[in-house]
């Protein structure tokens, strides 16, 4: 009887410390699906790339940016997919697990049906995951992958 005692104890004594643990923060994955072009009047840029404009006009020489689809997924084990599409366009991201330095990510970038793309892929807390896609009309698409 004292010993199943002590074991209640300790088993209750490690569900009150394991509830007092900090529970690990969820994260939200903005993906989103852009296509870059040069126009003489460009539009302004979306908000959700103002903090990376410099760096995209200066690594692909493009001045007008356009979220043509985006998706924002909150991640709290850290193996969820997602979907960001438009109209001709669509990635699915299907992510195989977090650390504390990031995320492991499976990209299938598909045109309607078609897939263009496949390919693992890791996204940095750090700094966002961009991918130069397929030309498109008079621009180029651009994967964009950020953590908020």
């Amino acid at each position: 009887m004292q010993r199943r005692s002590r074991l209640l104890l300790g088993l209750s004594f490690a569900l009150i410390m394991g509830s007092a643990l900090p529970a690990r923060a969820s994260q939200v994955v903005w993906s989103g699906l852009v296509i870059a072009n040069n126009v003489a009047q460009p539009e302004a840029i979306p908000p959700e790339l103002n903090r990376f404009e410099g760096t995209l006009k200066e690594l692909f020489g493009y001045n007008q940016f356009r979220v043509i689809g985006q998706s924002r997924k909150t991640l709290v084990t850290g193996s969820e997919d997602w979907l960001a599409s438009s109209k001709y366009f669509s990635l699915h991201v299907d992510s195989k697990g977090g650390t504390d330095a990031g995320y492991l990510l499976n990209l299938k970038l598909f045109q309607e049906k078609n897939l263009l793309l496949e390919t693992e892929a890791k996204l940095s807390k750090a700094s966002p995951l961009v991918i130069k896609g397929p030309l498109v009309g008079d621009g180029q698409l651009l994967l964009l992958l950020v953590v908020q």
